[in-house]
């Protein structure tokens, strides 16, 4: 295996490390409820700390899967129900897609509760359109309720669900709640049912770190978190100082491992991508004719890495 597939590996590597670190930070309980007191209507004007005793049970983070007949758990073997997301197994479901965050949220009357999924991404994919992404998801999180939530055809137990992606790298700090609504084409019927059943919410968070202020809070908070610019000792102040969250020795540790990882993800991203771009040009120069010593002497660099590119692209070729 070459150098360049080498360190490429080591790259995967850490950004799966520094995505398991930002899923963990973003999974604490605190940091889920200042989430929802800026999403979820019922929560909003709250205190994060008393929505904490709201979120039930642990988050699951990175082991529920997406895909269809995998997400709900259905009976037990005595046919006693069992309530609770599918996440046994792993190992079994290895390089399928899983929801980053789900959780279950009890409302304030004590009695309904609604499901949270929460994802992260590092920026709007080009490979899709996001928003038909988060669609699937939070379709998903409807239909696996069933036999798990709801049993038969006792539709008006489905649980409300939100699925809230938080996107960095965007060009301005947006927010915007996607969900259903009515429009009458012909009379005015009320249809029985619940029309707040499907929600998703996009959060857009800038490279810039804005001002701590009401409209941006949640941006500002997200932002240093999810930051690759900010030290661990600036991340850690504003996330004690300004939003009055305890520092526990987890919290401090994703920090710090997401701080490190980040800087070398980007040094050792930088050489790859430089090596490839010499790599291209190699190709190109060979192409059209040059020799292996005309284009080492050209880019000056030792013959023996320009005739080995060259190879390499020969048998690509074979």
């Amino acid at each position: 295996m070459d150098t360049e597939a080498k360190n490429a590996i080591k790259v995967t590597d850490k950004k799966a490390q520094y995505d398991d670190s930002a899923k963990r930070l973003l999974g604490q309980k605190i940091i889920l409820a200042h989430i929802l007191v800026k999403t979820v209507d019922e929560f909003k004007g709250m205190n994060p700390k008393t929505v904490v005793a709201f979120i039930e049970g642990k988050p699951f983070i990175s082991v529920v899967p997406v895909e269809p007949g995998m997400t709900n758990k259905s009976y037990g073997k005595e046919g006693q129900r069992v309530v609770g997301f599918n996440s046994e197994n792993t190992e079994l479901n290895e390089g399928l897609v899983r929801f980053d965050i789900v959780f279950y949220v009890r409302m304030k009357d004590g009695l309904t509760q609604i499901i949270i999924n929460l994802e992260a991404q590092k920026d709007d994919p080009n490979e899709y359109e996001i928003l038909n992404r988060a669609v699937f998801y939070v379709s998903r999180l409807i239909s696996s309720q069933k036999e798990r939530d709801f049993k038969n055809t006792n539709y008006n137990d489905i649980k409300r669900v939100y699925s809230i992606w938080v996107c960095m790298n965007m060009d301005e700090n947006s927010m915007s709640h996607i969900h259903l609504v009515k429009d009458n084409m012909i009379g005015s019927y009320e249809w029985k049912g619940k029309m707040d059943l499907l929600n998703i919410v996009m959060i857009g968070l800038s490279n810039e770190l804005p001002e701590h202020n009401e409209k941006y809070e949640l941006h500002r908070l997200l932002g240093t978190l999810l930051s690759e610019e900010l030290t661990v000792e600036e991340r850690l102040d504003i996330i004690e100082n300004e939003y009055d969250i305890p520092i526990e020795e987890n919290i401090r540790k994703d920090v710090s491992v997401m701080c490190n990882l980040s800087q070398g993800i980007e040094d050792k991203g930088i050489a790859i991508g430089e090596a490839r771009e010499k790599a291209k040009i190699i190709i190109s120069m060979y192409n059209k004719g040059f020799t292996p010593e005309q284009i080492a002497a050209a880019i000056d660099n030792d013959i023996e890495v320009v005739t080995a590119i060259i190879r390499g692209r020969e048998l690509e070729l074979v």
